[in-house]
């Protein structure tokens, strides 16, 4: 009888043992994350999963209207769970009743939300999010205009309140020439300091090209109508220009605070418009006709987009400018552009991506010195290993008196859709480790600040 009771008593537990073994196994580590797409209305929703991450549960719940948006959103998903190389194992848990928003609310589904689609509607997306304590990785921009900046600050602080993190896809931060741009402007003996310039004369000036009309892994992308109505995507102003405000800040004074009130000062601010005849907005977007919500910005046969601005500002005593500018469509050959120019006392950091370089970013140093270019040489060579340490491989050679192209091997270009697993791992980071850089959070306020306040001085100079 003992023994029996001996046997019983074994048996309860290991039973109580594979109990809990399985309700371990079954409930999420404590730093898994789980993905929640909120309104996946632009392309970028999507690749966030274009790579898979050890962190990340599989299982993603989708809380969106119905609509060829979501469509889209699921077929690039689908695509990287079917591709022959590296295919990822995305689960997808699609929710579209009118009221997607209260559910995604109300279920908890998942711990962070992503977003990327209609920024109109997205600083309110944020704020509900942060509010019912959920972290948020948002496409840019965070927000449209001054009144959804105000709103953002609150959920900067709401969310250092609740212990979650909000942040924005900086894809550009990832692009080697702009790291090695930054990198060679941290060497005083090869950039000396950094110069004040002036308003003719910005010390730093960064410029990107895009177009409507693109392919995106490898399909031709379809925009929403939506997309060229500046009252939901935003004017050129406010959207592209956030990368460009973003790479000033992060390469002028990288890993230090901006404060927008304190350091920012607006100088000027310009917007005008791309056109696109009936023909060119069917082609990008399958419609063939203008919808009623954009026939205000239709003149005759043409429909034209506040898409492209500049901005003139100083940053701590620094002028910079930066231009953004949308196309119908890029030559043969070609894609989206970036130039980039830093000036130092010693040197300016160049950065072209136009026919001559073949469409591809090239860096180039340019002494701005007359004197003992050969000096300046060894002095160039000297400070290389600093950089080899980093980017193995990166070298430099002669291309005309005074001015050196920067040679970076190929794998070092992984393309802009792979930047974006690359910021999410980059917030994964920062999930394990519960909270932003310090600096992170004053940054992007600041550069939001920049682009929302230009956009006011923008419209008063065209009223």
């Amino acid at each position: 009888m003992k023994y029996l009771h001996f046997v019983i008593a074994c048996l309860c537990t290991l039973l109580s043992v594979s109990c809990q073994m399985k309700t371990e196994k079954q409930s999420p580590a404590a730093d898994e994350v789980r993905l929640i797409t909120l309104a996946p209305g632009h392309f970028h929703a999507a690749l966030v999963q274009k790579t898979a991450y050890t962190q990340v549960s599989p299982s993603v719940h989708v809380y969106a209207p119905r609509g060829n948006e979501l469509t889209e959103h699921l077929k690039r998903i689908e695509g990287y769970n079917t591709r022959a190389d590296n295919p990822t194992r995305w689960e997808e848990h699609v929710y579209t009743g009118d009221d997607y928003l209260e559910k995604m609310l109300s279920e908890k589904k998942g711990n962070v939300v992503v977003l990327a689609g209609d920024n109109g509607l997205k600083t309110d997306y944020i704020e509900k999010a942060v509010s019912n304590s959920f972290h948020v990785l948002a496409d840019k921009p965070m927000t449209i205009d001054t009144d959804g900046f105000e709103l953002l600050e609150t959920c900067f602080r709401m969310s250092a309140e609740k212990g979650v993190l909000l942040y924005d896809i900086m894809t550009e931060r990832f692009e080697i020439s702009t790291i090695l741009q930054k990198e060679f402007s941290q060497l005083p003996d090869v950039y000396g300091h950094q110069t004040q310039g002036s308003a003719d004369e910005p010390a730093v000036v960064m410029e990107s090209v895009h177009h409507f009309l693109k392919t995106v892994s490898g399909s031709p992308l379809l925009r929403p109508a939506w997309f060229f109505d500046t009252d939901i995507q935003g004017e050129g102003i406010v959207d592209v220009a956030v990368h460009l405000v973003d790479l000033v800040q992060w390469e002028l004074f990288p890993e230090q605070a901006i404060d927008c009130r304190r350091d920012i000062e607006l100088v000027d601010a310009n917007h005008w418009t791309t056109p696109l005849t009936a023909a060119q907005f069917a082609e990008v977007t399958g419609l063939t006709s203008y919808p009623s919500s954009l026939q205000e910005d239709v003149c005759g046969d043409t429909l034209k987009v506040y898409a492209n601005g500049d901005i003139l500002y100083k940053i701590k005593d620094v002028y910079a400018k930066v231009s953004v500018i949308w196309n119908y469509s890029y030559p043969e050959g070609g894609g989206d552009t970036h130039y980039s120019i830093m000036k130092g006392s010693k040197a300016h950091l160049i950065i072209e991506q136009g026919q001559a370089q073949n469409y591809k970013p090239v860096l180039s140093i340019k002494a701005t010195a007359a004197g003992d270019l050969a000096a300046y040489e060894k002095a160039l060579q000297a400070a290389l290993p600093a950089i080899q340490t980093k980017y193995p491989g990166v070298s430099f050679r002669p291309s005309g008196e005074g001015v050196w192209l920067v040679d970076i091997p190929e794998h070092y270009h992984n393309g802009h859709e792979a930047h974006f697993g690359q910021v999410t791992e980059n917030f994964l980071k920062y999930f394990r480790e519960g909270s932003l850089p310090g600096w992170e959070t004053p940054c992007m306020i600041a550069k939001y600040y920049v682009t929302t306040r230009a956009l006011e001085m923008a419209k008063a100079k065209t009223k």
